[in-house]
Order: structure tokens, then C-alpha cells, then sequence
């Protein structure tokens, strides 16, 4: 499955998984912010902005070969490689697939547990719904919790920005993920074993994963750092990119700073 990616910058490679229902769209922030410092490349996961869906069953662990692909593509052998979200689900498999091609891991917003019976269910029921009903059912029932209290307050604009993504949603796509986030197992013994530095993001508002969640996966990485986004919830790189952009260029100088002198 060839991904459509978004790319800028040189240097060291930085790739970013985007949260569920978005694009590669979401990064922009990042592409501009971060492309001083290294190589930022941002795909949208299979069925979502220009990627095809295909006819495989619904995996996370699909999605993260679909990136390892990406990297042979791209001509990358290894890459520091986060995801928000779902896009840190993505991840996490990423690195229990293909640990060798990993340098750094960004977790932002997302959780290594499995869901329990209850989230299953929900996701289910989403899915469903937004096949019979459309994408509009992802702005009643999804929407709002991806987005913290104070840019739902204050920041109309990033709000209705998110609301655009959320809309442009493809149906299939968005019940294809969710019945592939339903089924991914924990991931507390891949971090256990990562070998690697980590950094996990998180905004203080994020009701969906929030700072606990963050913390658990910090404490289970051997090499972890966490760093909470003040008035941001559950899309902290939308909502307050300059402070995800100097958590990630802080870890990038402190933790890999050789490589991406060398690289850049």
C-alpha cells in the first residue's frame, strides 16, 4: 500500500502518524515549524487524505508495515517516528514490527492499554453509524472530545479547522480504523522494550487520553521523558503547536542532537 505523504525539510527523519479521523493535514504546524531542524515526513494512513483504503482486514499492525514501506520508499532506514492518537497506536506497532528501523518515538495523546469491552463496543457502534449515516456522525460523536476546553472557548478558528477534517472523514476509512483500534493489544512490553529515547506528549485538557495514560507510558519506557501542553486537549499539536514544536525540537537536540548534526 503506497501512502500519500506530506514532506519538508533535510536532515534527520522525523515521521508523524496523524489521529483518527484527520489527514497528514493536521501536521502542518509541524512541517513548517520543524523543517529548520530535520527531515519531517507526515503520510496520511491508508484511506484517509490521499491514501487508498485497499480490501484487507482492519490492523493497526497493517498500517504500520504500510509506514515501513513508506521508509523503503522514501529511501529511510531508520527515523524517529511518533503519532498522535491512533497515530501513536500506529507507532507503538511500528516499533514491535520493525524495532530495528526506530532511532526515537513520539506518543502523543494516545495510550499503550487495550481497549476494554466498553470502547470496543463504541467503536463498533461508530462504525456503523458513519457507514449507514455519512461523516457527520463523526462531528456529533467524536468531535467534541478532540478538543480541549480552552480552544473550544477561545480559539474558534482551530476548532472549525478541526471540524473541516473531521468532516472531509472518508466513511469506509474512518470504520475501518475504528474496528482496527478496537482490536490492537496492549503495548506496555513493547515500550518495556524499546531501546531507543522516548518522549511522551500530552495536553493538560486531553479527556480522552489523558495525563495518566502519559505517565503510565512513561514510566514503562527505560529512556522515557514527558512533557504536558498547558490549554490543550486531546490534538495538543493543532490546538498549541509551539509548545508540541519545542517539546519535540527539545527532545530531538537532547536526545539525538549527534544524529541530527550528522544528518543535517
Amino acid at each position: 500500500m503506497q501512502l500519500y505523504t506530506r514532506s519538508a525539510g533535510t536532515g534527520l527523519p522525523v515521521v508523524l502518524l496523524h489521529a483518527f479521523p484527520v489527514s497528514s493535514a493536521m501536521w502542518l504546524a509541524q512541517r513548517e515549524g520543524l523543517a529548520p531542524a530535520c527531515r519531517v515526513v507526515t503520510p496520511d494512513l491508508r484511506g484517509f487524505g490521499g491514501s487508498r483504503l485497499g480490501a484487507d482486514e482492519p490492523s493497526i499492525d497493517l498500517m504500520a508495515d504500510d509506514v515501513a514501506a513508506l521508509l523503503d520508499e522514501e529511501g529511510i532506514d531508520r527515523a524517529v517516528v511518533g503519532g498522535l492518537s491512533m497515530g501513536g497506536y500506529v507507532t507503538m506497532a511500528f516499533c514491535r514490527r520493525h524495532p530495528d528501523r526506530v532511532m526515537g518515538v513520539i506518543l502523543a495523546d494516545t495510550k499503550a492499554s487495550a481497549d476494554p469491552p466498553p470502547a470496543q463496543e463504541n467503536r463498533e457502534r461508530i462504525a456503523r453509524a458513519v457507514l449507514e449515516d455519512g461523516s457527520e456522525v463523526l462531528v456529533r460523536d467524536v468531535l467534541p472530545a478532540l478538543i480541549g476546553r480552552t480552544t473550544r472557548e477561545r480559539r474558534a478558528m482551530v476548532f472549525g479547522r478541526v471540524r473541516g477534517l473531521v468532516q472531509s472523514a472518508p466513511p469506509q476509512a474512518a470504520a475501518w480504523a475504528q474496528r482496527a483500534m478496537a482490536r490492537r493489544p496492549a503495548s506496555f512490553d513493547t515500550l518495556a522494550g524499546l531501546k531507543v529515547p522516548v518522549l511522551v506528549v500530552v495536553g493538560e485538557e486531553d479527556e480522552l487520553a489523558p495525563i495518566a495514560d502519559a505517565e503510565a507510558m512513561a514510566k514503562a519506557v527505560p529512556d522515557g521523558r514527558l512533557e504536558v501542553i498547558p490549554k490543550a486537549g486531546h490534538l495538543s499539536a493543532v490546538e498549541q503547536p509551539e509548545a508540541f514544536n519545542a517539546a519535540v525540537l527539545g527532545f530531538l537536540n537532547s536526545e539525538l542532537g549527534g544524529e541530527a548534526r550528522s544528518r543535517g
